[in-house]
């Protein structure tokens, strides 16, 4: 490939934090909402608000999300860099296969014209 690739730690952190449903929920309603409150958050989710803090702790170091205090409440929203980044990535990988698949198809199909018997005239 000959784009650039991210760090491969801030992929292997955002593939890592995706990896949990619940994580994935929670970075869906904030997309959805701009930003919110771990309290408002746990309103929308089956977990309690400290589970919901934990999951946003591993968002947030994974750089998904940022929290910003504002008076006594933290508002969370979403960071897309690292998600850019990732899907930047796997995107390259992906033509990176399709770059190859066509070449294995190129190389087949010679070789089924080679195969084939000349047709008398």
């Amino acid at each position: 490939m000959t784009e650039e690739r991210p760090a491969a730690d801030t992929v292997d952190s955002v593939l890592g934090a995706l990896a949990d449903p619940t994580r994935r929920r929670l970075l869906d309603l904030l997309a959805a909402r701009g930003e919110a409150t771990a309290t408002a958050l746990a309103e929308r989710l089956p977990v309690s608000r400290q589970a919901v803090v934990k999951h946003l702790a591993v968002l947030d170091a994974a750089g998904l999300v940022a929290g910003t205090r504002v008076g006594r409440e933290v508002r969370y929203a979403v960071r897309p860099a690292a998600l850019d980044a990732t899907a930047r990535w796997m995107a390259a990988l992906a033509a990176d296969w399709d770059r190859r698949l066509a070449r294995i198809k190129h190389v087949a199909e010679a070789a089924e014209r080679e195969a084939r018997p000349a047709r008398p005239d």
